[in-house]
């Protein structure tokens, strides 16, 4: 009903309500019937569809003082045609009631919803004289309808919720009758649209008995589930699909009461296969499908239990392909991955249903023979490399892959996996070092030797680290004339626990765990700047290091080099690199390139131990050296044995040919000393003029052996 509020009593004006005036005692006796009244209620004079009187309530509602609703026609009043139209017909007395829901408009233009009921009644006046009026009473029914709007968005809310999430949500009451499930549901279950459309209980729960795999489990538990009403649970069952759902169950509680069940569904079926897919890999080798460490592992702690249950035995082979590295290099390592998948099928093939062979990585393959003895595991290793030595074809090319294998046998080669394994390795690495291609046993032996190496290793690097390392020079003297021209390094170290230490100890040890290199740069670096202070003081003599494989070849050795001479002022001739022929030989073209930059640098090289390595006279043509150095195991026998004598003369006589300088190392005697003179040498050095010295006592030495011009003036400690 719209209010206008600030149009007067309608366009009759104030004289003509005047008949009101004269109702008066009517009105006022109307108005305290309806005051008291909690909905909005106003009287309508039947004859001319006025208002006569209104509660506060109506005040209230319409948001207009109750004396101005007075006078106003049920016209003005009137919100919608609905109005209009049932007033019109009251004033044509076609209709005397009705009740609606309806709405109208307070002062403010807010709409409100409201039940509207309107009803004639008829009075006798104040007068005497006979009436009627019509009671219009108003229910406010907002806040009904926004109960209603938040309950409609709540559902709404609801359903969006249970359509967005990947579960299949299925909501019953506590009788098992279906209250709402979502489209997820459906789909997962497979619901037909004639089943969906139908809404039937039964129909729907047939549907999902019929649709697992095992019905009698699936019923047992749902009849559980049914049966505690505060049950939380999950399981997994399997449709006859082959999907694998995941159903959780929880209950629908109202003020703390049970009054349904909430199933929730989650296909797991390829969450399930991933899983299995881990597993598997997590236990077999990704390449050939063999077992890999850690199945090996389980398997082989299980031959170890059966054997100490049994007391039966059991093998180890460790197989090694031989230079496998050369296909890959040169097929590429697609190819190479083909041919260990062959690899592994040969290797299969020859062993027994309860034997495993595992690819631990690269080209190494583990074997297990359960219940196996020294004669069983020598049958399988002469099958394996049999096997091998058929040629394989691969892309139309045929080739031969041999392989090394190690056998270690429980309990004599070791009670654990690690053990075994270490021995079979052990082994398999005799084999290669014959050549390949053949087995061996592994041949038990204390392992003092590798617990010694090993505190050897680590006390070495700390030895590095603590400045414990020192150099030691041994005088290299001019035959002829007596004098110290030059020195070599030669490395010392007192380890506090284990005592003074030979190099002959350490020494290998370094180049087996290729710490060498670390001590090499620091042996040269310290070599360098001693011959930088002799060089001050007015000692010229050239200082001679050795030179390790692994130091020579590692990239950026020549930049090393040249980079220490700089840092302390030495000119290159003053140092000396001594080189064993093995490295001369190890990719010649690559050594003889850092040779090259090495004399373009201006250092001297130098042959050490020569006569005891692989070179040849044509290499030698090509190499910068300057000097040869006679291995001491041919000095020795100097000068009664014939084969040293034709030997050193021979060695002596090529470097005078090749313009080399010669020295001879480990002179011992005066008979050697003479004989080397005479055979034309130029030089030597051994305990015969004077071990290796601290720099302080060589320093002393050397001088006393100079001219008296050259000499230093004031000898100082390094």
């Amino acid at each position: 009903m719209s209010l206008p509020i600030h149009a007067p009593y309608g366009s009759h004006g104030a004289a003509a309500h005047r008949p009101q005036a004269a109702r008066a005692p009517d009105a006022i006796t109307m108005a305290a019937l309806i005051e008291g009244l909690p909905d909005a209620v106003w009287l309508v004079d039947a004859a001319d569809l006025r208002v006569l009187v209104a509660n506060a309530a109506a005040s209230r509602l319409l948001g207009v003082p109750a004396v101005d609703l007075c006078g106003r026609s049920m016209a003005e009043l009137s919100s919608t045609p609905q109005d209009l139209c049932f007033w019109s017909e009251v004033a044509e007395g076609l209709c005397e009631g009705i009740v609606s829901d309806t709405l109208v408009q307070r002062a403010d233009g807010a709409v409100l919803p409201v039940t509207r009921s309107v009803c004639r009644v008829a009075h006798d006046s104040a007068s005497g004289s006979a009436g009627a009026v019509y009671v219009v009473v108003l229910q406010d029914r907002s806040a009904e309808r926004q109960a209603e709007e938040r309950h409609e968005t709540l559902l709404a809310e609801l359903r969006a919720t249970l359509e967005s999430t990947a579960d299949g949500i299925l909501v019953t009451d506590l009788a098992g009758r279906v209250g709402a499930y979502n489209q997820r549901f459906a789909v997962l279950w497979g619901l037909d649209a004639e089943l969906l459309t139908r809404r039937d209980d039964d129909a729907l729960r047939d549907w999902m008995q019929r649709s697992v795999a095992d019905v009698a489990q699936y019923t047992e538990r749902l009849a559980a589930i049914e049966q505690a009403a505060m049950l939380q649970t999950s399981d997994v069952f399997k449709l006859r699909s082959g999907r694998v759902l995941e159903r959780v169950t929880l209950p629908q509680l109202s003020r703390g009461q049970p009054i349904g069940r909430v199933y929730s569904f989650r296909d797991i079926t390829d969450k399930l296969a991933a899983n299995q897919r881990i597993e598997q890999l997590s236990h077999t080798d990704a390449l050939t499908g063999l077992p890999n460490r850690r199945l090996l592992t389980d398997r082989v702690e299980f031959a170890l239990s059966m054997a100490q249950r049994d007391g039966s035995s059991f093998a180890l082979l460790f197989l090694d392909l031989d230079r496998f590295k050369h296909i890959n290099d040169s097929l590429g390592h697609h190819f190479g991955d083909r041919v260990l998948i062959d690899v592994a099928e040969r290797i299969k093939s020859c062993l027994r249903q309860v034997d495993t062979v595992a690819r631990l990585g690269g080209d190494e393959f583990v074997m297990l023979g359960h219940q196996a003895d020294a004669a069983g595991a020598e049958a399988t290793a002469r099958r394996v490399i049999e096997a091998m030595a058929r040629p394989f074809m691969l892309d139309g090319l045929s080739f031969t892959v041999t392989c090394s294998i190690g056998i270690a046998l429980y309990p004599n080669d070791g009670t654990s996996m690690d053990e075994l394994v270490r021995h079979a390795d052990k082994a398999m690495y005799s084999v290669k070092e014959g050549g390949g291609a053949g087995y061996r046993f592994h041949l038990p032996r204390k392992d003092v030797d590798l617990r010694t190496r090993m505190r050897i290793d680590h006390a070495m690097r700390q030895a590095l680290a603590q400045g414990r390392f020192r150099l030691h020079f041994q005088p290299q003297v001019h035959l002829t004339s007596g004098r110290v021209v030059g020195a070599e390094a030669l490395l010392r170290w007192h380890d506090p626990e284990m005592g003074e230490m030979s190099p002959a100890e350490f020494i290998p040890v370094a180049e087996e765990s290729g710490f060498i290199v670390a001590i090499g740069e620091w042996v040269v670096g310290e070599a360098v700047r001693q011959a930088a202070q002799w060089r001050a003081r007015g000692m010229r003599l050239v200082v001679a290091v050795n030179v390790s494989a692994l130091q020579f070849h590692k990239p950026g050795f020549v930049d090393s080099v040249s980079r220490v001479l700089s840092e302390s002022d030495l000119p290159p001739q003053w140092l000396e690199l001594e080189l064993t022929e093995s490295i001369l030989i190890q990719d010649a073209q690559e050594a003889l390139t850092r040779l090259e930059a090495l004399a373009r640098l201006g250092v001297r090289l130098s042959i050490d131990d020569f006569g005891t390595g692989y070179s040849s006279l044509a290499y030698l043509k090509r190499v910068p050296i300057g000097q040869l150095k006679i291995d001491r195991s041919f000095v020795d026998g100097l000068p009664g044995d014939d084969s040293d004598v034709a030997i050193v003369r021979a060695i002596i006589d090529m470097g005078r040919a090749l313009h080399l300088q010669v020295i001879a190392e480990g002179v011992e005697t005066e008979a050697q000393r003479q004989f080397l003179e005479r055979a034309g040498c130029d030089l030597y050095q051994g305990f015969l003029f004077a071990p290796a010295l601290d720099a302080p006592s060589f320093e002393r030495l050397a001088a006393a052996t100079l001219p008296a011009a050259t000499r230093p003036m004031r000898l100082v400690s390094a």
